[in-house]
C-alpha cells in the first residue's frame, strides 16, 4: 500500500469492526420471554371454562407462579439497560429460570400429559443462539432432568399419574434434538455474521481508498444527484470552481452558473457539448458521464483543467527537447568556448582599431550570453531527484536572504523580508529551494526594479491553518507584466531582456513541481509582480 495512504488511514483510523457480543439481542429475548408468559397466564385464565384448552390439576397455583415469573423478567429490563451483570451472565440466568419455571408449570398442570411439556424448549432454543459454545446441551440435560424427576415425583406421590416414562425420555430426545440443531444454527448464523462483517470492513477501506485515489487526481470530479444539488467533489474542483459554497448539498446552479448551463445542454444534445467553458479566470474542458438513464440518477462531471492539459503535452514534448538541447548543448560548448578564447586573445593584439573593438565586443557579448543559455540548459537537463527534508522555512528564508544580500551587496531595504511569529515548517528539498529562491530574486533584480531604477524586493512568509498551506511569496515594485504575457511568463525560453535566456521562471516552476509546491505569478498589492510558492499539507 503507497505510504501516503497508510498514514491517512492511520490518522483516520480503519473502519469500526461490528461488534459480535449480540447485546442488541437482549431487548428481543425480554419481550419474546415477556409475551409467552402473558399468553400462558391468558390460557390459565380461561382453562376452566374452555373446554378446548389444556386442563390444570392446580390453577390457582398455577397463576401465580406465573406472576412471580412475569415479575422476574420485568426486573431483568433495568437489569438490561444498566449492563449488569454481563450479557452472558443475564442469559443463562433467563434461561435457567425460564426451565425452571416451566418444569414447576409442567408439575402443577399435573404432569407432561397436560400439554405443557414443550415449554423449555422455548428456553433451550434461546440458550443455543444466544450463547456459543456447548451450553445448550447442558440447558437440554437440565430440562430433559427436570421432566424425568416430575414423572419420578408423580409415580410416588400422585394418585392419578399424567404421562409415562416413556414420554419423558421422547420429551428429553426432543430438547437434545432442538438444542443441537439451534446450536448448529447458531454456529452458522456467527460465522455469517462475521463473514459479513469482514466484507464490510473491507468496503469501509476500500471506500477510503477510492476517496484518497479521487482527492489525489488532478482532474476534478464532480458527482451531482438528480436534484442538481453536489454529492461528491475532490480537490482538484474546489480548486477549479474557486468557491467556498462548493459543498456537498449545494445546488450547482449557485456554485457555477455557467458549468449549471453547460450541462442542461449537454443533456439536451445542445450546442456547447464537448466544448471549452470559461470559469474563474481558467479554461476548463467538462466531460459528461450519466450515472442512469433517469433523472434521479444523477451525473458525473469531469473537469479539465486545459492549462494543465497543455502543460502535461509540453513536458512530454520538453522531456524529448531536454535530452536533445543537452546533447547539443554539450557539443556546442567546446566550439564556443575556443570562440571565447580565441576572442579574449584576439582583445590583447596591439593592430586591432576602434571599430574592430566594437565588433570584437559584440562577439564577446553574444559568445558570453550563449555561455549561459547552455549553462542553463545543461543544469536543467542533468538536475537532481528532490530529496525531501523537514525544513524551518521562516530560519531557511532569512539565511537565504542574508547570503544574497552579501553576495549582489544588496542592502536591507533593496532585499527586505517579513516573518511571521510562529516558526513555518515543511517538506521540501533545500537544494531546489535554494535554486528557485534565486532565480526569483535574479528575475526581480533584473525586471523589477521602480522608476527610478531602484531595486525594492520583499519576502513575505504566511502561514494558513484551515487551508494548512504556507505561502512564500516575493514582490517587486517593478512594472508588471502584461495581461497578454502571464500565461507565457513560465514557458522555456521567454523573455523581455535583450541578454535574458528565458529560463529562469521555468526552471523555478520545474523545481517548484519537483517539491510538491506551486508556483504562481500575482499583481503586488503597490504595483509590480508577485511569485507565490506555495507548500500544502
Amino acid at each position: 500500500m503507497h505510504p501516503r495512504f497508510t498514514r491517512i488511514l492511520t490518522r483516520q483510523g480503519p473502519a469500526q469492526r461490528p461488534s459480535f457480543d449480540g447485546r442488541d439481542s437482549l431487548p428481543w429475548l425480554f419481550l419474546s420471554r415477556l409475551l409467552l408468559v402473558l399468553v400462558l397466564l391468558l390460557v390459565l385464565s380461561f382453562a376452566d371454562t374452555a373446554s378446548w384448552l389444556p386442563q390444570v390439576a392446580d390453577p390457582w397455583h398455577a397463576r401465580r407462579l406465573l406472576l412471580i415469573q412475569t415479575a422476574l423478567i420485568l426486573l431483568s429490563g433495568p437489569m438490561m439497560l444498566a449492563g449488569w451483570p454481563r450479557r452472558d451472565q443475564q442469559v443463562q440466568l433467563a434461561v435457567y429460570l425460564d426451565i425452571g419455571f416451566s418444569i414447576l408449570l409442567i408439575h402443577l398442570s399435573g404432569g407432561i400429559a397436560a400439554g405443557f411439556g414443550l415449554l423449555p424448549v422455548v428456553a433451550v432454543i434461546w440458550g443455543a443462539i444466544l450463547l456459543e459454545g456447548r451450553q445448550s446441551l447442558l440447558f437440554a440435560a437440565l430440562a430433559s432432568l427436570g421432566v424425568i424427576s416430575q414423572q419420578f415425583y408423580a409415580d410416588l406421590y400422585q394418585d392419578s399419574v399424567h404421562g409415562s416414562y416413556l414420554e419423558a425420555g421422547l420429551l428429553g430426545l426432543v430438547y437434545f434434538s432442538v438444542a443441537a440443531l439451534a446450536h448448529l444454527l447458531s454456529q452458522r448464523l456467527h460465522a455469517t455474521e462475521r463473514l459479513a462483517a469482514l466484507r464490510q470492513l473491507d468496503i469501509a477501506d476500500l471506500s477510503k481508498l477510492n476517496e484518497y485515489v479521487i482527492q489525489q487526481l488532478s482532474t476534478g470530479v464532480l458527482v451531482i444527484d438528480g436534484e442538481r444539488r453536489i454529492r461528491l467533489l475532490n480537490a482538484a474542483a474546489q480548486r477549479l470552481l474557486n468557491d467556498p459554497r462548493a459543498q456537498r448539498g449545494v445546488e450547482l446552479k449557485q456554485v457555477a452558473p455557467a458549468l449549471f448551463d453547460w450541462f442542461a445542454r449537454s443533456l439536451a444534445g445542445g450546442p456547447g457539448y464537448g466544448l471549452s467553458l470559461r470559469l474563474n479566470q481558467r479554461d476548463l474542458r467538462p466531460a459528461l458521464q450519466l450515472l442512469g438513464v433517469n433523472r434521479p440518477h444523477g451525473a458525473l462531471i469531469y473537469l479539465h483543467d486545459e492549462q494543465e492539459l497543455l502543460r502535461q503535452a509540453q513536458e512530454v514534448n520538453l522531456a524529448s527537447l531536454g535530452r536533445l538541447s543537452a546533447s547539443i548543448a554539450h557539443n556546442i560548448r567546446n566550439p564556443l568556448s575556443a570562440v571565447t578564447h580565441a576572442s579574449q586573445l584576439l582583445a590583447e593584439s596591439p593592430q586591432l582599431g576602434a571599430e574592430d573593438q566594437k565588433l570584437l565586443d559584440i562577439i564577446r557579448r553574444n559568445a558570453s550570453r550563449l555561455d549561459e543559455i547552455v549553462n542553463s540548459v545543461l543544469e536543467l537537463s542533468h538536475r537532481h531527484r528532490a530529496e525531501l527534508s523537514r525544513i524551518a522555512l521562516d530560519r531557511w528564508l532569512e539565511e537565504a536572504c542574508d547570503e544574497y544580500r552579501d553576495q549582489h551587496q544588496l542592502t536591507p531595504q533593496e532585499l527586505s523580508l517579513g516573518l511571521p511569529k510562529p516558526a513555518c515548517w515543511v517538506e521540501s528539498d533545500p537544494r531546489h529551494l535554494r535554486q528557485i529562491f534565486n532565480n526569483l530574486c535574479d528575475n526581480a533584480r533584473t525586471h523589477g526594479k521602480d522608476r527610478q531604477g531602484r531595486c525594492r524586493m520583499h519576502w513575505t512568509l504566511e502561514q494558513d491553518p484551515d487551508a494548512k498551506t504556507v505561502e512564500m511569496r516575493l514582490c517587486d515594485r517593478g512594472p508588471g507584466i502584461r495581461a497578454d504575457q502571464r500565461e507565457t511568463i513560465f514557458e522555456p525560453f521567454f523573455t523581455t531582456a535583450a541578454s535574458g535566456t528565458g529560463l529562469g521562471l521555468y526552471a523555478a516552476q520545474a523545481l517548484a513541481e519537483a517539491i510538491g509546491a506551486r508556483l504562481e505569478y500575482s499583481d503586488g498589492p503597490q504595483g509590480g509582480s508577485c511569485f507565490s510558492l506555495i507548500f500544502e499539507g
